[in-house]
């Protein structure tokens, strides 16, 4: 047994038995035991001094140290007094002062038969109980707790009556036993537990010193009737020697010591007292946490069968086996997951479109189809998601069009950054046998959001790669089929979650690089460049605002032209998106906030001569795009990941041997396209009008400029083939024309890709001539009217309708023609270099 804690120090214990601890007060109550105060002798109204983790009995010192600087006063001014005072233990030990409401409504009247001060200013007393009470009216809580009371007559067991002398005779057996039991307890305190005669303190000592806890504890306190007490304090005492008895043969039967397993439990069973009475919270509480957590989570009865299997294994372990944290954060993370919480969807069609149009300039097509899903859904309230690809090259606004798409939905947002994702755990999950498993990013990010039908951004798709640890894209099949992710399983969550709700937006800058069947579950909807009218409107509207704010001007400070705008999107900027457009504003705005800081006169208005003075000279110069005086030299149109580009195409003749010479860095297929080219001419060099002699007595050389970059691609064909055509003829291509298309060998022209990107690439650069495929036209249907505006599009079927529309009639002043020889040199073969 051990004996009660003070109700502020846990340090203050001390064992029944110990001579040291109260041998006068057992003396003069074993000898008298009508010592004590009875009810009629005590005051009708008391001073309450609140106590924590610990109950006072009649007759039983106990020390208290008290910290609590309202009760170190009261017990200051009752000990230079009468030394009376009630002792109530309170019902929650976190109340720091607390009412006569938060205390049990039964105490003790107690004597304060010593006061001992303490170093850190606290006091210890030590206290002695007289008789119970019951509080019967708070009277004041300040300057201290005063309440009336009324006192239990202290009636005791009858040793005459045969059934109470038996029931004493139990209490004293039960007692010894628990002594005899435990070692640690000193031999004097059974010695010390005959000499108690009266039947009355001896059920309240032992009521004391009884393993219970405080509540158990004050219901003993609270029992008026000692049979009844006395049976109650019996079966505390005969359950608190069975586990000694168990504990006892344990010990006996190990003879060298408790294995560790039991070792263990028995100590975790002392951890369990020890955080009880520290009001710490233990496993038990953690999972009864948890369980009530799941009682109000609404989830499938799958999911909750799966829990409660998780929860009985886990009750089962050892919380200090290596898999039980393990186990612990699973269970967490099922009741964190948000399965059957949806955020509401906003059904405004009107607002969902300003809101579109408000932060994306342009983008007609993205926002109709959004307005389209929105329109369904509204009227069926129930649609699987669909899948969207955004596609098109950087800066053109593909990842901030799906937040503006999460806002007008009024759903949760999250971005995911699929670039250089090799594992397919990353997607999947890993399993919860492998040390440090932690589920896929999906699940993962659902979680952040906290709702099941977030909006979640499926940033660079066409960035994801594969290695030995998995394909990331296949694992993605799953996840992107509206038939499929409605029964989605993470290798960490092992139970189905519904993807089907979730609006995935992917985006992309190629289609080349996504797995065919990964490509074929998405939407593919195209974001192409902007035209120059179209970045200005977006750095008018959007990004100068936004750079004024970024570096501290305020938007009446400076005013820009939309000249001003105009020229930097023209001469400084060479791409489809706005990226760059931002970077040269970002410089603007920098100057002004320099001249600010340094108490500068800012310009009224950011003009064009504002903005060379600021970024210098143009890097960009168009006229270098419309020199075509040269015979051999044809502008071709190209796509790049960044958006359309023009591309050139040089031929030159030299004294040779007909050996054919590529340059420029040349991928496989534009080497096939200019040997299919010089073969077609070759095969119609009489209709064309070209003496065949040359093809055996000149080299040609086709080379493309910029040859650090490399080039490949079925667009330049045609080109290829002017160049040539326009060398041995010695006829210059028309000024400002430009062209994209493939060849065959029997001199069709085939439809080529990315027919916008590569008209708004002919307008940066000043075209406007442009020879297309027939079987292109419906590309240029599609396209607005403002991005045709200034171009003339020229459809060849075959090569020779290239050369009526690319060559002009008359020759190039020049010196001489060619000379040819009359007898043809051998001929070197078909003899190709690349460079």
């Amino acid at each position: 047994m051990r004996h009660a804690s003070a109700a502020s120090s846990p340090a203050s214990l001390y064992l029944l038995g110990d001579p040291s601890s109260q041998p006068e007060a057992i003396a003069i109550m074993a000898a008298d035991p009508d010592h004590l105060l009875r009810g009629d002798d005590a005051p009708p109204t008391l001073a309450i001094l609140p106590v924590r983790n610990t109950v006072l009995f009649p007759g039983v010192v106990l020390p208290v140290t008290v910290t609590r600087k309202k009760s170190v006063r009261l017990v200051r001014r009752v000990y230079a007094a009468d030394k009376l005072l009630g002792v109530v233990a309170q019902q929650s030990p976190d109340a720091d002062e607390p009412s006569v409401d938060e205390l049990h409504k039964v105490g003790t009247l107690a004597r304060i038969l010593k006061l001992l001060e303490q170093p850190d200013g606290n006091i210890t007393i030590i206290l002695q109980g007289q008789v119970r009470f019951s509080i019967e009216e708070e009277l004041s809580y300040t300057p201290q707790l005063t309440a009336r009371v009324s006192y239990f007559p202290e009636t005791a067991l009858n040793p005459d009556v045969p059934a109470e002398f038996g029931l004493l005779q139990a209490l004293r057996e039960a007692a010894t036993k628990v002594l005899e039991l435990t070692p640690e307890i000193p031999m004097e305190a059974r010695a010390m537990l005959d000499s108690i005669q009266s039947p009355a303190f001896l059920t309240h000592f032992l009521s004391s010193n009884v393993q219970l806890d405080v509540a158990a504890k004050q219901k003993l306190l609270e029992q008026p009737d000692p049979v009844q007490q006395a049976h109650q304090l019996l079966e505390a005492l005969l359950s608190q020697a069975e586990l000694l008895e168990i504990k006892h043969d344990i010990r006996n039967k190990t003879h060298t010591g408790i294995d560790a397993q039991q070792r263990e439990y028995f100590l975790r069973q002392q951890l369990k007292t020890l955080q009880d009475e520290l009001g710490q919270e233990g496993p038990e509480q953690d999972l009864g946490r948890l369980r009530e957590r799941a009682l109000t989570k609404k989830w499938p009865e799958a999911v909750a069968k799966h829990f409660a299997k998780e929860m009985e294994k886990l009750s089962r372990s050892n919380p200090m086996a290596p898999d039980y944290p393990v186990s612990l954060n699973y269970v967490e993370f099922l009741l964190d997951l948000p399965w059957a919480e949806y955020t509401k969807d906003k059904f405004n069609l009107k607002q969902t479109k300003k809101i579109l149009d408000a932060d994306h300039f342009g983008l007609e097509k993205v926002k109709e189809r959004i307005l389209e899903y929105l329109a369904v859904l509204k009227l069926k309230q129930d649609l699987k998601a669909p899948i969207l690809c955004l596609y098109g090259p950087p800066g053109v606004g593909k990842t901030s069009l799906g937040r503006s798409i999460a806002t007008a939905l009024g759903r949760k947002y999250v971005r995911m950054s699929l670039g250089g994702v090799r594992d397919e755990a990353e997607i999947r999950g890993h399993r919860k046998t492998y040390v440090g498993a932690m589920p896929g990013r999906i699940i993962a990010q659902i979680k952040k959001a906290g709702a099941s039908n977030p909006v979640i951004i499926l940033d660079e798709i066409d960035k994801v790669s594969s290695d030995f640890r998995g394909d990331p894209s296949s694992a993605l099949l799953e996840v992107l089929d509206p038939e499929q992710n409605a029964t989605f399983v993470d290798n960490y969550l092992e139970v189905e979650y519904d993807l089907s709700k979730v609006l995935f937006i992917a985006t992309a800058n190629s289609l080349d690089t996504i797995q065919p069947a990964l490509r074929d579950r998405m939407e593919i909807i195209d974001l192409t460049g902007y035209t120059q009218e179209e970045k200005t409107q977006i750095a008018k509207k959007h990004l100068w605002p936004k750079q004024l704010r970024e570096h501290g001007l305020g938007e009446a400070e400076v005013k820009i032209t939309e000249g001003a705008l105009h020229r930097v999107a023209d001469d400084y900027t060479r791409e489809s998106g706005v990226r760059g457009l931002e970077r040269k504003l970002a410089g603007l705005a920098r100057n002004l906030a320099r001249r600010k800081a340094s108490k500068e006169e800012l310009p009224a208005t950011v003009d064009p001569a504002e903005v060379r003075k600021i970024l210098g000279a143009p890097i960009f110069d168009r006229d270098q795009y419309q020199d075509n005086d040269t015979a051999g030299v044809v502008t071709g149109l190209a796509w790049t990941s960044v958006g359309g580009d023009i591309l050139f195409v040089e031929s030159l003749l030299s004294r040779g041997r007909g050996k054919l010479t590529l340059s420029g860095q040349l991928g496989d297929v534009m080497k096939e396209s200019a040997i299919t080219a010089l073969s077609y001419l070759r095969s119609r060099a009489d209709e064309i009008g070209i003496d065949h002699r040359l093809f055996e007595q000149y080299d040609l050389h086709i080379h493309f400029p910029e040859g650090a970059v490399p080039k490949d691609g079925p667009s330049a064909g045609i080109a290829i083939f002017t160049s040539i055509a326009s060398a041995y003829t010695q006829r210059r291509v028309r000024a400002k024309l430009a062209m994209t298309g493939e060849i065959t060998l029997r001199g069709k022209v085939l439809p080529v890709g990315g027919i916008k990107e590569k008209l708004l690439a002919a307008r940066r650069a000043g075209m406007t001539d442009i020879i297309l495929c027939p079987k292109n036209r419906k590309d240029i249907e599609e396209i607005e009217a403002d991005y045709l505006q200034g171009l003339t599009i020229h459809y060849a079927d075959r090569v020779d309708d290239v050369l009526r529309v690319a060559l002009l009639e008359e020759l190039v002043p020049r010196p001489q023609k060619l000379p040819v020889r009359d007898e043809p040199m051998p001929a070197a073969g078909p003899s190709v270099e690349v460079q």
